[in-house]
């Protein structure tokens, strides 16, 4: 939506696209309206040709030659509107302006001294730009001959030929920012999309893969308890349905962009993954928060499942322990989360994608990610900005 409330599409479909071909025969017929008004200098060798002061012969080779040069001139400036020519062919054609502007001038008299003005814009519209300043001072010097030459001249004129083909210097930079405008915008659109799928990758990783790995682990128990104790068996498939609904919900909410897990409701769900995978748990109680920004809770929280994540599928330990504090850095103070356990760490071919996705994730927050094998296991630090907690005994 446009800030006038327009739709970009509707507002796209009625304005010109400054810089590129026309879609169809309106927007020809638009930009053409756009330039036929310039053609107003054209007047006096129109009445010049009129007044009948010029030998048949000499008329018609004028209307020839001031047919040829308009047509040149707006086929130059209409098509540099959109796709533009190659160099040389633009080069070519301004040649042909100039010298049917300085012929004409010098055979048919000062009337047609205003060709020029269309020589400069053409010169400031098509050309290069650092050939684009010679050639308005060459035409503006051959004006000046010409005129002369004629032994008449109107120096506001050649000033209005000077400016015109600055000015359209000026348009032609417009126009190339706007396309490299138009072309950032979608270039900034691009990133934003493969953001979000990476985000969203990330996202359902993390809660997939640990959801997914309880499901596995619970349906295991359950099929050894099943023919002797089928009440416990029981209870192991009511779990498996609370974990598959919950997962559900985090998928939708993960979808939406709008989940962000609490380190709390984490720790609890580490006590209940790491029992049913039959692995030793040391996991902290509620910890303190305070001042905690909720960006640095969140990336800590992933950094939890991911780590449990691991620990569950991966590493074969029998031991694990959550520990989580805050350190007093040279970077302020930072929340330390720390799970280590007593298990292989995996396959030992590099970070996967759940280490890599958290890596970034905590970078995005300001934090940072160690991962690594230690003499009893397998270790993973993951540190967040904390904040500053509320001073002792403050008044409000």
């Amino acid at each position: 939506m446009t800030d006038d409330g327009l739709p970009d599409e509707l507002r796209a479909e009625n304005t010109i696209r400054i810089g590129q071909q026309p879609r169809n025969g309106g927007e020809a017929l638009r930009k053409l309206v756009w330039i036929l008004p310039w053609l107003i200098f054209l007047g006096a060798p129109m009445q010049d040709l009129a007044s009948g002061r010029h030998t048949p012969a000499a008329t018609a080779a004028g209307w020839v030659a001031l047919a040829t040069f308009t047509g040149v001139y707006l086929t130059l400036v209409f098509r540099n509107m959109g796709r533009p020519f190659s160099g040389p062919a633009v080069g070519a054609f301004v040649v042909l302006l100039a010298t049917l502007a300085i012929v004409l001038g010098l055979t048919l008299g000062y009337p047609w001294i205003g060709l020029f003005v269309y020589v400069s814009v053409t010169c400031g519209a098509a050309l290069p730009m650092p050939v684009t300043y010679w050639a308005i001072g060459l035409n503006a010097l051959a004006m000046l001959l010409v005129g002369l030459y004629n032994s008449k001249f109107d120096w506001s004129l050649l000033l209005v030929v000077v400016l015109l083909g600055f000015a359209m210097t000026g348009v032609k930079q417009l126009v190339r920012t706007t396309i490299e405008l138009r072309k950032a915008r979608a270039t900034v659109a691009q990133l934003a999309a493969n953001e979000e799928r990476l985000r969203l990758a990330r996202d359902l990783h993390d809660l997939l893969g640990h959801s997914l790995s309880l499901i596995t682990l619970k349906s295991e128990l359950a099929g050894r308890m099943l023919p002797g104790d089928p009440d416990k068996a029981a209870q192991q498939v009511a779990d498996i349905e609370q974990v598959s609904r919950q997962a559900l919900v985090d998928v939708r909410e993960a979808v939406t962009g709008y989940r962000r897990p609490r380190l709390s409701a984490e720790l609890a769900g580490t006590q209940v993954a790491l029992t049913a995978a039959d692995i030793t748990a040391d996991v902290p109680a509620e910890p303190d928060l305070a001042g905690v920004p909720e960006e640095s809770e969140s990336a800590l929280a992933w950094a939890l499942r991911e780590a449990i994540t691991n620990v569950v599928r991966h590493s074969g330990a029998g031991r694990c322990a959550v520990e989580v504090l805050r350190r007093q850095t040279l970077d302020g103070q930072m929340l330390e989360l720390s799970v280590e356990d007593n298990g292989s760490g995996g396959s030992g071919k590099g970070p996967g994608n759940g280490l890599t996705g958290l890596t970034e994730r905590l970078e995005k927050a300001g934090g940072s990610l160690e991962a690594g094998r230690t003499k009893q296991g397998f270790r993973l630090v993951a540190r967040v900005p904390a904040g500053s907690p509320p001073a002792v005994g403050s008044g409000a």
